[in-house]
């Protein structure tokens, strides 16, 4: 009884730990720079920006698409497309955040997900995983992981922000995921209003990470970007450009 049930639950978390977990057969190798490698480097037409790498969120769903094409003032970023599907790009960094505190990225998102059930439903997604001390962890987290790690081959990471345009969730709310406390949902966008349009973020990682967690951040271990469509089966189309990390101490 219990061995099913434990493959429907993590069938299922795949999906909702996007960018959080990497075999360490898959890792590519840190990129210890202050900021993430910029798509707008990259060419358009590439299959994939420099550093960055594609993550599989479910065996059983076929991956979304992410390809590079200017925008309108002819910068390159990365254009998204989902239809029941769910797949995301990553990329492995070593970053301090008492350094760098500031991450800095801009996104268009063209709609929104209808959903009463998901509280991280959301077009476009931000993710930003971070180091720590596994064994701190509380019991039901740890066994979580072990369990994870069992299933998947892959390791959570001791803590992850997930930054999120809301659909449900209200502007600066943090939603806990379902299945661990370790992965904080942040809705830094939310409702229909600005769908359509270019929109600049700027957070100070370090206070969003308190704010969720309670405890100072560990190193920042990769940065990542997930559009998907896991609960439904309408096309979503998104857009990210550059993600960087900043000196400073003011943010939102």
């Amino acid at each position: 009884m219990f061995r099913p049930r434990l493959i429907a639950l993590l069938g299922s978390v795949i999906a909702l730990v996007a960018g959080c977990a990497t075999t360490p057969e898959e890792a590519a190798p840190p990129v210890a720079l202050p900021h993430v490698t910029p798509f707008s480097k990259n060419r358009p037409g590439e299959a994939l920006p420099d550093n960055w790498r594609p993550w599989s969120l479910s065996r059983f769903k076929p991956q979304s698409r992410y390809r590079l094409e200017p925008d309108e003032s002819g910068t390159i970023v990365v254009r998204a497309n989902a239809r029941a599907t769910a797949s995301g790009l990553i990329q492995h960094v070593d970053i301090d955040p008492r350094a760098t505190p500031l991450i800095h990225w801009r996104w268009k998102a063209m709609d929104l997900i209808p959903s009463t059930t998901s509280a991280d439903d959301s077009p476009v997604r931000v993710v930003v995983s971070f180091s720590g001390d596994l064994d701190k962890l509380p019991f039901g987290d740890r066994l979580f992981y072990d369990n994870f790690r069992l299933f998947t081959g892959q390791q959570l990471p001791y803590a992850a922000l997930m930054y999120v345009w809301g659909s449900r969730t209200p502007k600066e709310g943090i939603v806990p995921n379902r299945y661990t406390s370790r992965i904080k949902i942040l809705a830094v966008e939310n409702g229909r209003e600005k769908l359509g349009t270019w929109q600049s973020i700027t957070r100070n990682v370090i206070e969003d990470f308190k704010r969720a967690f309670g405890e100072e951040p560990g190193s920042i271990i990769s940065v990542g970007i997930l559009t998907e469509t896991d609960v439904s089966d309408r096309e979503m189309e998104a857009y990210y450009g550059d993600i960087t990390f900043r000196r400073g101490g003011c943010c939102h």
